[in-house]
């Protein structure tokens, strides 16, 4: 009897592409860097420099594709970074609501300091 496929769940995630993060669990525990991407389906973000993993390649020529060991990021939980304010600090995220009746929208802002995260532009 084959095993059922096991159920899509999307992780509410409030980090997004391109934010400043630090790490504050794990073994890079106190890095920073920018968020690649966001995987809403496991719950992983991928962070640039961290969380560095060594990749065995086989050459393939046909695929111009170079053999060797390359250093590359893996995944890590969202569980384990925090957002970094336009100070640096590391903060949680919160929602509010700009404007009124059509034009409202939610921003993230920082919890500790109130301040918008969301850059315009």
């Amino acid at each position: 009897m084959p095993s059922k496929p096991a159920p899509k769940v999307d992780y509410k995630i409030k980090i997004k592409k391109d934010d400043q993060v630090k790490v504050i669990a794990g073994r890079d525990r106190g890095k920073t860097g920018r968020v690649i991407s966001v995987d809403r389906s496991k719950g992983k973000i991928l962070v640039e420099g961290v969380s560095l993993i060594k990749r065995h390649t086989r050459p393939n020529p046909s695929k111009q594709i170079k053999g060797g060991i390359a250093e590359r990021e893996s995944p890590i939980h969202a569980s384990n970074v925090m957002v970094l304010t336009s100070g640096g600090i590391p903060t949680r995220v919160g929602y509010r609501m700009e404007g009124t009746g059509s034009t409202a929208r939610r921003i993230r802002i920082a919890r500790k300091s109130g301040e918008p995260l969301d850059r315009k532009g």
